[in-house]
């Protein structure tokens, strides 16, 4: 056992914290800079997860989604880059690609907002012409979160469409 695991795990959770606040702050350079400060002291699922969302947030989606890639494999069960992967790939016209990594975050066990999975989801199969497969995980992005107004106006664009 490392004597200092106990401190390396201590400054990780700091920078992922500095990190998050900077990025929710606007600073998404400095909040780069500080999500790797944490993986070099702790590689965790959740600082490569946020690395890749400041990433994508400066465009740079390959690298977000390679961020994301470097989670899943520390934390399969860890639903967040799951979710992020497929909507950096709906972002780059990557729809059919983005379908099983965001079937795979409806699925994952540790993942409390599935909802916008199904939410992205709907947004491929909208985007391919299927509006019923749409107005479905629309409708389950709604049921798992009844506040996402994101999925209830996309369910009334899609009952429109199909009437």
């Amino acid at each position: 056992m490392d004597p200092f695991q106990n401190n390396k795990d201590e400054d990780a959770a700091k920078f992922l914290r500095e990190a998050y606040e900077m990025q929710m702050s606007g600073k998404v350079d400095l909040a780069i800079d500080l999500y790797l400060k944490s993986l070099a002291a702790q590689p965790t699922a959740e600082a490569h997860t946020c690395l890749g969302w400041a990433y994508s947030v400066k465009g740079r989606y390959g690298d977000a989604i390679r961020e994301c890639e470097k989670a899943v494999r520390l934390d399969p069960g860890y639903g967040n880059p799951y979710n992020d992967i497929g909507a950096y790939m709906i972002e780059t016209g990557r729809l059919e690609e983005a379908i099983p990594w965001l079937e795979k975050a409806t699925t994952a066990e540790r993942y409390d907002g599935r909802f916008y999975a199904w939410y992205n989801l709907g947004r491929v199969w909208e985007r391919q012409g299927d509006w019923a497969r749409a107005l479905e995980a629309y409708r389950h992005a709604l049921e798992q979160n009844p506040e996402y107004s994101l999925a209830a106006k996309a369910i009334s664009r899609m009952q429109a469409m199909l009437n």
